[in-house]
């Protein structure tokens, strides 16, 4: 299956700003019925039998944010705008977003990545970046889609807010 990644709105029936009910459905919507894993937690995130991971993140009662993790067979894709997130190296993923938008490496991870107008989060645990036997570091491990602010400091909510008055 693939599962489009769309900023900020969502992934598949997942949309940022749902209600925490209407996100534990859909999230629950996502699970295989014929293979349901013993890891997942309803409310939380469920494993595709292609070890993809899918996880919300709700506060105040509100969907703010979707993280979806590394599967370890191609029978689900992970997909920005054509590019598959989980399956090219690192390095090429952030090459093709940047096509697309503006992409930083994370000022407090330099294996991780941020799309900041788009609120994409890549991450991966270390960098290895001329090592494709090293998956840990050559590919990423997880892709955080979020509400606008997720990764505001206290100074740039307050600006965001202030800039919506």
């Amino acid at each position: 299956m693939d599962f489009d990644l769309t900023p900020p709105i969502g992934v598949g029936p997942l949309q940022i700003g749902m209600s925490r009910q209407a996100a534990n459905t859909a999230l629950g919507s996502l699970r295989d019925l014929s293979a349901v894993s013993e890891s997942d937690r309803p409310g939380q995130h469920v494993f595709r039998p292609s070890g993809l991971m899918i996880s919300i993140h709700c506060v105040r009662d509100m969907l703010e944010a979707i993280e979806l993790g590394r599967p370890s067979s191609g029978t689900d894709r992970v997909l920005f705008q054509g590019v598959d997130v989980f399956a090219l190296p690192a390095r090429e993923v952030v090459r093709r977003v940047g096509e697309v938008t503006s992409i930083e490496e994370d000022p407090d991870d330099d294996a991780s990545f941020i799309a900041p107008d788009l609120l994409l989060g890549f991450w991966r645990p270390f960098a290895a970046d001329d090592e494709p036997d090293e998956e840990q570091g050559f590919f990423f491990s997880s892709v955080l889609l979020a509400r606008p602010g997720y990764y505001d400091t206290p100074a740039q909510a307050a600006e965001r807010l202030r800039q919506s008055s």
